[in-house]
């Protein structure tokens, strides 16, 4: 299971760790989330709880097998889930079973979030106008940045010399090379 192993590595980390989500943290990366010394979450971004699940074939031993494995992660996700909101271990198996969504306000009344992300540059009354998506924002925003980049190459590129002007036939060369011509 990649999501344990990554969880493992964030909690033995001897430093603080920040986990920030701004989109959608569902499923194992809500369990890697919950590594985290301080977790922020945009005020449009949404967490997902839920039961692990699996593929399994063959008998009836192998169903047997595979929902006793089923039962055992479980366990361990609760592990991570309680750790970090300190929830008693069957509230959390009935909100997996429910498969549960929060959006931030309820994470951090829950404590899956320890709060929620700003934007310090433009603060205003609730922070949420700060993460609305605008597909228009994000092209000018680019396009400001290309030019920009454009801009700022042309400024140091050396300037090429004006071109000269073209250098002429004289009229005699010309009345010289049609006498060439023989006339029909």
């Amino acid at each position: 299971m990649a999501a344990s192993r990554i969880y493992t590595m964030l909690m033995d980390y001897k430093g603080n760790v920040t986990i920030k989500i701004d989109g959608m943290a569902y499923s194992a990366a809500s369990v890697i989330a919950m590594a985290g010394t301080n977790v922020l979450m945009s005020p449009t971004a949404l967490m997902m709880i839920h039961n692990p699940m699996t593929w399994a074939v063959g008998d009836s031993e192998e169903m047997m097998r595979a929902s006793a494995m089923l039962n055992e992660v479980k366990e361990t996700i609760i592990n991570a889930y309680q750790i970090k909101t300190g929830m008693a271990r069957n509230k959390l198996s009935r909100l997996m079973d429910a498969e549960s969504f929060f959006p931030v306000q309820k994470a951090m009344e829950m404590g899956f979030v320890d709060g929620m992300l700003t934007d310090e540059k433009t603060p205003n009354k609730h922070g949420v106008e700060n993460y609305i998506f605008s597909r228009q924002a994000v092209n000018n925003t680019l396009m400001n940045k290309v030019l920009a980049s454009v801009r700022k190459q042309r400024a140091t590129e050396p300037q090429a010399p004006p071109p000269q002007a073209p250098q002429g036939v004289t009229i005699e060369s010309l009345e010289k090379r049609l006498s060439l011509i023989p006339n029909r």
